[in-house]
Parts: C-alpha cells; sequence; structure tokens
C-alpha cells in the first residue's frame, strides 16, 4: 500500500474558516480538502436541501424533450421506456415509467436481454416498438451513441429522447432530444449526474411544467439513491442532495420493492455503503443472472406482498450470481499463472463459457490481487465481450479508445467499460492494451493507495469530532470517508489475532498524552508482528463506531499499518 498524504491547505483559508464555523483545525482542513472555504459553503453542505438543485431547463434539449412528452401525453400516444439492465438502468427505467403511469396509461417498459441483445439501444426493441404501435420512445442510461438505432427507429416513424450520462462520440444521435451534461455544448453546472439523475431531471422539468415542486418528487428519490451508490458516481453537489434525500426516504418510507430487499437482510438503517452492497447487488443480479425485467417488476410493484415474493425471487438470483463469480475469479486466477502473465501492466483473461453477467465482478475482484487495468472475456454470440475495470487514477476508456481499431464497439466511464470485438482479434487486442497501458501508465498508479486527509494525534479522536464527521455522509467519490495518520502508536499489549485463520487484527491502542483506543483492522491478521511487544508503529485508520453487547464506543476501524 502507498500512503499519499494529502496537501495541507493554507494555513489562512483554515484559520478563517475555523472563525466562521467555530470548529477546530482538524474539521476546518477537511471541509477545505473538499472545495468548502466560505460559511455559505458549509452551510450548504451541511444542511442539503431540495432548493440547491439546478433548473432542469438548464439543461441542453430539456424543452424539447418536454415538449414532445406533452405532446405524447395530450395526444394518447404509447410511450416506450427502455433502459439498461444494470441498477442504474433498471432505477431509471422503475422511475420514468412510475412518473408517466401518475399521467397516462399508455406507457409500457423494456429492458434489453443482456445475452441476445447487449448493451443498449437495440434493434430488437426498436422493432417491438414498431409492431406493438409505440410512436415515442424515451432512452435512459443509454443511447448517447446510438446513432444507427435511432436512425432505424426514425425510418420507422418512432421518436427518441435520450437521458444518458456517458461520454457522447463526436457525433450526436438524430433524436428529438439528447440530454446527456457531458456534451461539449451542454452548459448544465453539475456534470456527474448518474443515468437515473438525468432522468430525475426529466421528470422534475415535467412536474414543474404543470406547477409542482421537486418536494412532489421526494418519493422517487429511493430510486436515484440507489443508482447514484451503485454507479459510483461522485457524491457531490447535485448527486450529495439527491442521495441525502433518496437515503431519507430509503430510511423512512421507501417503495414495496426497496424495503422488500431491506427486510430479507433485516437493517434498521441504510447508509450509502450498505445500499452499494446490500440493495445494489440484488437489483443487479436479475439483469446478470436472468433479465432485467424482474428488477423493473420490483422497482413499481406497489403491493408489498408482491413485492416480497419478487424479491425472494432476485435473492436466488443473487446466490446464483455469487456463487458464479466466486467460481470465474478462480478459474481466471488459474488462467493469469498457467499463462505466466502475473507481472504484466495488465489482466487480460478470456474463456468462452464464463457467465457473461458476472465479468465485471470479476474484473473488479482480479484487481484485488494483481492491482491493474483488467479485462474480462467471455463468448456472447459470434463475438466476444469484455468487461473494464481500472484502478484509481488511470483511464481505462482511454486505453480502449487507442486500441479501437481491435474493437468491435465500446462504451463507458474513466474506470469501468464494456467492449465487443471479433474472436480473431483477440490476441492482437490483448497485446495492443497492454502496449498501450505499459507506455501510458504512471508505474506508481500499480501499487495501491490510501489517500489521507490529515496527520494527527490521537488525542483529536473523540465523540466530538465523531459527531461532526457523521454530518459529512452520505460519502463517496469526491467525498470520502475521512483518512487519519496516527505515528508513535503502541499496543497496549493485549492485541490479537481474531476471525477465521487469524485473518483480522484487533488491538487497543495508545500514544503519549491521548487516552487508549480499541483498533479493528480487517485482514490485517499477518501484520501482527508490526504491533507485537509494545513497538512502535504508525497507522492509517477511519473513526467508527462499536455497538457491542447494548454499549456503544468509538472505535479505530484500520486501513493499514507500518513500522
Amino acid at each position: 500500500m502507498r500512503w499519499t498524504l494529502k496537501p495541507k491547505p493554507e494555513t489562512t483559508k483554515v484559520a478563517d474558516l475555523q472563525n466562521a464555523l467555530q470548529v477546530d483545525e482538524v474539521v476546518a482542513t477537511l471541509l477545505i480538502q473538499r472545495g468548502i472555504e466560505t460559511y455559505e459553503d458549509a452551510k450548504t453542505f451541511f444542511r442539503p436541501s431540495l432548493e440547491d438543485l439546478h433548473n432542469p431547463f438548464l439543461m441542453k434539449d430539456m424543452d424539447k424533450a418536454v415538449a414532445r412528452i406533452e405532446e405524447a401525453l395530450s395526444k394518447g400516444e404509447n410511450i416506450l421506456v427502455f433502459g439498461d439492465y444494470d441498477v442504474d438502468g433498471t432505477s431509471s427505467v422503475a422511475l420514468m415509467s412510475s412518473y408517466l403511469k401518475t399521467r397516462t396509461d399508455r406507457v409500457a417498459t423494456y429492458i434489453p436481454d443482456r445475452y441476445d441483445e447487449g448493451y443498449g439501444v437495440s434493434i430488437k426493441g426498436i422493432d417491438f416498438a414498431h409492431d406493438n404501435d409505440f410512436s415515442l420512445i424515451i432512452a435512459l442510461d443509454c443511447g448517447v451513441k446510438a446513432i444507427d438505432k435511432v436512425a432505424y427507429a426514425k425510418e420507422k416513424d418512432i421518436d427518441f429522447i435520450i437521458c444518458d450520462h456517458h461520454r457522447p462520440g463526436s457525433e450526436l444521435p438524430n433524436a428529438i432530444a439528447v440530454l446527456d451534461p457531458k456534451r461539449d455544448d451542454c452548459e448544465y453546472p453539475y456534470k456527474e449526474l448518474c443515468g437515473c439523475g438525468v432522468g430525475f431531471k426529466l421528470i422534475q422539468a415535467l412536474a414543474q411544467n404543470e406547477g409542482k415542486t421537486v418536494e412532489d418528487l421526494a418519493e422517487y428519490l429511493d430510486l436515484v439513491a440507489t443508482a447514484i451508490g451503485a454507479d459510483i458516481v461522485p457524491i457531490t453537489g447535485e448527486n450529495r442532495v439527491l442521495a441525502y434525500f433518496g437515503l431519507q426516504v430509503i430510511n423512512s418510507s421507501p417503495r414495496p420493492g426497496i424495503k422488500a430487499i431491506i427486510n430479507q437482510v433485516k437493517k434498521e438503517e441504510l447508509n450509502i455503503t450498505d445500499v452499494v452492497f446490500i440493495v445494489a447487488p440484488r437489483i443487479n443480479a436479475a439483469g446478470r443472472m436472468k433479465h432485467g425485467n424482474y428488477a423493473v417488476t420490483l422497482l413499481t410493484e406497489m403491493n408489498f406482498d408482491l413485492a416480497q415474493q419478487y424479491a425472494a425471487e432476485i435473492e436466488e438470483f443473487n446466490t446464483d450470481r455469487r456463487e458464479a463469480d466466486q467460481r470465474i475469479t478462480e478459474e481466471a486466477l488459474l488462467q493469469i499463472e498457467k499463462n505466466k502473465e502475473q507481472e504484466g501492466f495488465t489482466t487480460v483473461v478470456y474463456h468462452e463459457d464464463w457467465h457473461k453477467g458476472v465479468i465485471g465482478i470479476v474484473a473488479s475482484r482480479l484487481i484485488e490481487t494483481y492491482y491493474r487495468p483488467t479485462l474480462v472475456f467471455t463468448k456472447s454470440g459470434d463475438k466476444l465481450a469484455a468487461s473494464a475495470r481500472s484502478v484509481s487514477g488511470f483511464d481505462v476508456y482511454n486505453a480502449l479508445e487507442s486500441c479501437s481499431e481491435h474493437i468491435e464497439q465500446f462504451g463507458g466511464h474513466k474506470y469501468a467499460a464494456g467492449l465487443t470485438l471479433k474472436e480473431e482479434n483477440y490476441e492482437a487486442f490483448k497485446q495492443a492494451f497492454e502496449d498501450e497501458v505499459s507506455k501510458t501508465i504512471d508505474k506508481s498508479l500499480l501499487t495501491p493507495e490510501i489517500k489521507v486527509d490529515l496527520n494527527i494525534d490521537l488525542h483529536h479522536v473523540n465523540d466530538k469530532l465523531w459527531r461532526i464527521i457523521r454530518q459529512f455522509a452520505p460519502f463517496g467519490p469526491g467525498n470520502m470517508t475521512p483518512i487519519f495518520m496516527t505515528e508513535n502508536l503502541k499496543d497496549t499489549g493485549y492485541g490479537k489475532c481474531v476471525g477465521e485463520d487469524d485473518k483480522h487484527l484487533r488491538i487497543t491502542v495508545t500514544q503519549p498524552g491521548a487516552d487508549k483506543i480499541v483498533c479493528i483492522g480487517f485482514g490485517l491478521g499477518d501484520k501482527y508482528d508490526i504491533i507485537s511487544n509494545r513497538k512502535p508503529f504508525k497507522a492509517v485508520y477511519s473513526i467508527d463506531e462499536n455497538h457491542w453487547n447494548g454499549s456503544v464506543s468509538l472505535q479505530l476501524k484500520l486501513r493499514d499499518i507500518k513500522e
């Protein structure tokens, strides 16, 4: 692990914010590192308000999208809500269709089959729309590169509205409206919305057109928060507001489908991490193992008893998904060893029988062992399909773009992408990708990094600091849980390895002038020697709460330790 200490902000800025907020230096520093430099910034950060959301009509083409939907509603046209099969896509479809059904009964949903149709807008979906007399398709979390498909729909007199958040290509589809904050000509103030976030801006604009406010749409925010967490977009600006209020809905009055998932895991209150690791994988499992329609059905069901039945079904898919990704990860690791590729700059593995629904998860798992840009391929029809995952700081999308002569189709983000290629191009692509990454990656990025906010003494860790840090939530990219470093720590002599195979480390630390505090280090059991015999060591950690036998105390969640 590389420990990278963030630069300390200017002393005068810290002092000014300390005075304005009446907080200590640690809190002021943490805030400035997050771009919060004034009393007003802090007020917006600590007291999120739905009024802080931008006017949706600032988004390019929003007026055209609203006008076309209003026309469809007034003429009684059939509207097809089309979306990707992942959490962001299925949440978007549930959101848009639920809202439109409050205004018309002429709405249906369509999720492409991951295996038969692949990612994004499909010819099969457009043919379905044509055969069933749909004259308008609203595509969510996909479509910004679907130039040929949108042209095909136009030939069949079907209009398209696209709500996407992926990077557009050099040309945009000839749709009625292309809503995408990442368009070069879009001046929308916040660029990092997920697909469901763009969909929410569209229903916000439609509601605004009717004289309603964003408060009237609060019931949809559980879907938006789930998509924000699952899609790992920055939790800054608008996303932070939407996630903050979405979590309130999830914890107070979630839709029956989300409530049914929560009931299965019996958790009292969910934070954004719980949404990412509990709710999202279950919604995702439908599209991975069976069909995304199961997820949309669950998320739009208003009868709780039925929702529980659907959630139980999806729980089975999730169990199958876990078993598949574990088995394929083991096979992929063996393949790397067999091919003697442990020392490369990239991981590229392929087996024709690997389940397409879990190759993205497997790519992430492989990065846990070999920390480098990773692609996992499987057979999909007459092509090979892959999921790409990257390491912090490296843009895998740009790397794929440089290898595009070998690729049929690709799309995605800096850290996650998908692609297809012809089987005969696999070896050439694999070599080209290795060459490109070896030339362009900063070699330090091949060692996992812990970004440390501040070096502090142990006496700074107290209930007051913890109360304030809790108010920094929801955490995520752009607003991560604060990580501290403390040096000259010693174990009190009772430190021990705990858990299965002594995998984890539990110690109680002291530092001169500070109270002792319990620490838990998951996966750090092999570092016991560093703390044994009261040797001094340093640690990086986050502050956490330990609930035990009805009592609550502060503890440090160790991320790493060094001599």
